[in-house]
């Protein structure tokens, strides 16, 4: 056969997805067929009711992992026309003083997820090391609760939480949003809305894997289809879930999908990270970009080979500990304090 009849089309080559990282290939590679396929409207209900059954949901006596941790849950009580929610609160067991907060939002793609899921790697890998006090929200999720809803939860929660900081024994003047994939868009939306409305001052956000743009057109997307753990189908029906008719209009505020803003001025540091393999790739590049084109501080890393998700498929893996370990150097930069003027 000729060359000619097998070259490769270039528009193919182009969309040729990166590859894999070796280790996290062979944990793909374990996965069933459930688990690779993408979430769509035809099943996203069943795929909700059993994330709601197989999720791992530690209970308060499971988190305090034999005395290490200090757990309990906090209900913000309805108040007007916001309803009750619910956050877990974690600590390292004896700490004293005011501790510096990581407000949290988990991942789930919007329609799944829980707050206790991801408290016990969060505590492990993160509170202990640094001696912070973790808020972990329960906030609703869609199609059920449609945007507004999960920011207006998160939102609520910060403002009731930062109010009682002396009650509580929590440091308002350091706290840090944080969050991974759909918790991570929600944290970039909440420090815009912060910003905007005014109240509780963050000091940096955490975005792991962010989801933040609904018009699901970036190069990256398209690249990774049918390729990556969470792909342009699974994210198409996520978004449109949350949106409803409002999903892809041009009219759609940043605080529902923060790629949309045109202005990053004003918020505070941003660590951002996402995998070479991923869908949400250059979609997190480009906001990184856009923050530094307003004058803002973000530190940006692409893992190489690195799908979404990927520490927590394989959590041993070389570039998954490396991301942890930058991750946290990262926390502990920002919350070193200060010198006063004249100290060296």
């Amino acid at each position: 056969m000729g060359e000619d009849l097998v070259r490769e089309d270039p528009a193919a080559r182009a969309r040729r997805p990166p590859a894999v990282d070796p280790e996290l290939r062979a944990v793909l590679a374990g996965l069933d067929g459930v688990a690779r396929s993408p979430l769509t409207p035809a099943n996203l209900v069943a795929r909700q009711r059993a994330d709601a059954t197989s999720r791992p949901r530690p209970t308060i006596g499971e988190l305090r992992a034999d005395g290490r941790f200090e757990v309990e849950e906090l209900h913000r009580p309805p108040a007007g026309d916001s309803g009750e929610v619910v956050l877990v609160s974690a600590r390292p067991a004896g700490a004293t003083g005011p501790l510096p907060l990581l407000y949290y939002l988990h991942g789930g793609g919007l329609v799944m997820g829980n707050a206790w899921s991801v408290l016990p790697r969060l505590l492990r890998e993160v509170a202990l090391p640094l001696g912070l006090a973790v808020l972990s929200v329960e906030y609703r999720l869609a199609p059920g609760t449609p945007y507004p809803g999960q920011l207006e939860d998160c939102w609520t929660g910060l403002v009731w939480a930062t109010e009682r900081a002396a009650d509580l024994g929590l440091d308002p003047d350091r706290v840090i949003l944080g969050g991974k994939s759909a918790g991570g868009g929600l944290a970039a939306a909440l420090a815009l809305l912060v910003r905007d409305r005014g109240g509780p001052r963050p000091i940096g956000q955490l975005l792991l894997s962010p989801m933040l743009d609904d018009r699901n057109s970036s190069f990256s997307s398209h690249q990774m289809a049918g390729h990556d753990t969470w792909d342009r189908t699974s994210n198409a029906t996520a978004w449109q879930a949350m949106l409803g008719e409002r999903y892809g209009s041009d009219d759609l505020p940043p605080y529902a999908a923060p790629a949309r803003a045109t202005d990053l001025t004003g918020l505070p540091p941003a660590y951002l990270e996402a995998g070479s393999a991923e869908t949400f790739r250059d979609e997190v590049v480009a906001y990184a970009n856009m923050i530094w084109q307003a004058g803002g501080a973000a530190e940006l890393h692409v893992w190489p080979g690195a799908c979404h998700g990927f520490d927590t498929l394989a959590p041993h893996a070389a570039v998954s500990r490396d991301a942890r370990d930058a991750r946290v150097r990262w926390l502990r930069r920002l919350l070193r304090p200060v010198p006063a003027p004249g100290e060296s």
